[in-house]
């Protein structure tokens, strides 16, 4: 509660700091004997307002009846400049004001992701791989960078749906680059591990930052999740035609040809999964690996405290559980006895299968391949357990909570992000009722995503077109930099707990949600800028953008397609990727005259 207050306070303070930066519209006298004060329609204690100096004011009453506007008073320098989203929503002309408004309203589209996110991933392990998994949740993934792209070219008159369709086409080159470069090096560095006969070994970290003696492994599927985010940058290639062969005259047909391809891929990606379940099991197996965690900590919190005052892994307490578990006392765990442990944790709460759980248990904890587990990876496991849920339980709350508290926030915060897995197997008739609650849940927290997302996404987009026309910088490159934090924020921080797991499975699992988060860029979003584009008849002028994506995606499907082990100096490249991409739009586009 006191985090929450410390939380409460800082951002009211921030709130009242910027407001002074903000707009408000002007009272000016009405062109009639009445005066304010003796109609009695408006009391805001200021007399003689032509004798005072420029308050915040609103507008004049003016009767349906009056033909002409009031006359202007010495106050009506002050004059409304902005458009207020839907009629009431705060607007500003002033750089301060928009940042606020930019980073307010990115938030809640930062919410609305994270909602539709745990939404998607909870419907999934209730549905399984299926129509559901393969037709509706991939688009649910991609739906607050779609939403951002459509608003920004629905707005207004011709000219003014060309000047902002720039923030979308920052959204999906900058979301697709973040990825692909940023992101992408991060886990390469998280997850690194000894490379041993041109294999990352897992939970083997021995030896530091060397560029070729350490890196990540993945499997060969995600080498197809690669490729096919390779394939789905055809529609880009096809819609640059007429800019490569110089010529204007089949531009918007090269547009529709171009969005027709997008839609057939994307509606084949969603088939391929329905009859090639992988992609959706992947998921699946990412968003369930948390549950174990989550639910042995919250078990073997119960039986001793392994914590230090200062949230730190008590090892001497680790070590006197372990030894309660080792019933033989052969200083080794087996699988028997992993078993017994895992019979012992309240299923019922935590509702998982106990054979999977066994597995996923020995496969963080067995380092050294044997079946068993020895004292010392066992203290190791648990400890790097711990160290994850403190930093996925303070990525949540900005705060780290007393290490007393530590486990339980994170079991709650798990339950909260997934809830609770649908129970299989002979357990499913006891919980009967958890699948449908959890389904309740799950339908709740994607339509309150969708809701969040649709209705802010319009004053996301208007207030970064504001801030541009305050700072003179190009909304391309605010959209690039900004929005996609706001929208791929929850499954970055994912994404770097995963690869700090350290193993050959869970950075498989990563980055393969990396590429299928940049293939449904490259099909879904696209095909959403197309049809404004199409529609609206828009000019297609964002060769820049483009080669940007292309080079990109080229780079690193390359890269993923054709190897799975990744040296640490393949990060160096893909963070490169990032400033040059900017760099690059910025030549192109405002040195050569490219747009």
């Amino acid at each position: 509660m006191a985090e929450n207050t410390k939380s409460l306070f800082f951002f009211l303070s921030t709130l009242l700091l910027l407001a002074g930066q903000t707009q408000g519209r002007i009272i000016s006298k009405i062109s009639s004997p009445t005066s304010f004060s003796e109609s009695g329609l408006v009391s805001n204690g200021i007399d003689n307002v032509e004798k005072q100096d420029s308050y915040i004011t609103l507008n004049t009453l003016v009767s349906s009846s009056s033909s002409e506007s009031p006359p202007l008073t010495n106050n009506s320098k002050v004059e409304e400049t902005c458009e207020q989203t839907y009629g009431f929503l705060p607007c500003t002309t002033t750089a301060m004001g928009n940042l606020f408004l930019i980073l307010v309203y990115g938030y809640l589209m930062f919410t609305a992701a994270s909602f539709l996110s745990n939404g998607s991933e909870l419907l999934l392990e209730i549905l399984g791989p299926g129509i559901i998994g393969g037709l509706f949740l991939p688009v649910l993934g991609a739906l607050p960078d779609a939403l951002l792209i459509l608003v920004s070219g629905l707005s207004g008159s011709t000219e003014v749906a060309q000047s902002q369709v720039l923030v979308g086409m920052g959204l999906l080159a900058g979301s697709t680059v973040m990825l692909l470069t940023v992101l992408w090096g991060s886990c390469v560095i998280i997850g690194k591990c000894d490379i041993e006969d041109s294999r990352a070994k897992d939970s083997k970290d021995t030896r530091g930052l060397s560029l070729t003696e350490s890196g990540v492994s993945t499997d060969i599927w995600t080498s197809y999740a690669a490729r096919i985010m390779a394939v789905s940058i055809i529609p880009f290639v096809i819609v640059q035609l007429p800019a490569i062969f110089h010529t204007n005259s089949g531009r918007r047909l090269a547009v529709l040809i171009s969005l027709i391809v997008a839609v057939t891929l994307l509606v084949s990606y969603c088939v391929f999964q329905i009859f090639q379940p992988w992609i959706q099991e992947r998921k699946m197996a990412y968003a369930k690996h948390k549950h174990v965690i989550a639910g042995l900590l919250k078990h073997m919190h119960g039986l001793d405290r392994f914590l230090t005052d200062d949230g730190e892994p008590d090892e001497e307490v680790i070590r006197k559980l372990f030894k309660t578990i080792d019933e033989n006392g052969d200083a080794y765990l087996s699988d028997l006895e992993l078993r017994a442990l895992i019979i012992g944790i309240r299923f019922d709460e935590i509702d998982l299968n106990k054979e999977d759980a066994v597995k996923k248990l020995l496969r963080d904890f067995d380092t050294s391949g044997d079946s068993q587990v020895d004292e010392k990876e066992f203290i190791e496991g648990i400890s790097k357990w711990l160290k994850e849920a403190k930093r996925s339980v303070t990525s949540a709350n900005s705060s780290t909570p007393r290490a007393s508290n530590l486990v339980t926030a994170f079991h709650r915060q798990t339950k909260e992000e997934h809830d609770l897995l649908g129970n299989q197997g002979d357990e499913a008739e006891e919980g009967a009722d958890k699948p449908k609650f959890t389904s309740y849940k799950a339908v709740g927290m994607l339509l309150l995503g969708t809701a969040i997302a649709a209705a802010f996404a319009d004053p996301l987009v208007d207030a970064v077109d504001n801030f541009s026309t305050a700072t003179s910088i190009p909304s391309f490159f605010i959209s690039f930099i900004a929005l996609p934090l706001a929208t791929n924020s929850s499954e970055a921080v994912s994404a770097l707990i995963f690869a700090s797991r350290k193993k050959q499975r869970t950075a498989s699992l990563t980055f393969s949600e990396i590429y299928g988060a940049v293939t449904m860029n490259n099909i879904l979003c696209l095909s959403v800028f197309l049809s404004l584009v199409y529609v609206r008849h828009l000019t297609w002028d964002f060769s820049a953008e483009v080669l940007v994506i292309l080079i990109v995606c080229v780079m690193m499907g390359l890269f993923g397609s054709f190897r799975t082990t990744f040296p640490l100096w393949t990060c160096s490249i893909a963070f490169l990727l990032y400033p040059f991409s900017l760099a690059l739009v910025y030549v192109l586009d405002y040195v050569f005259g490219w747009s």
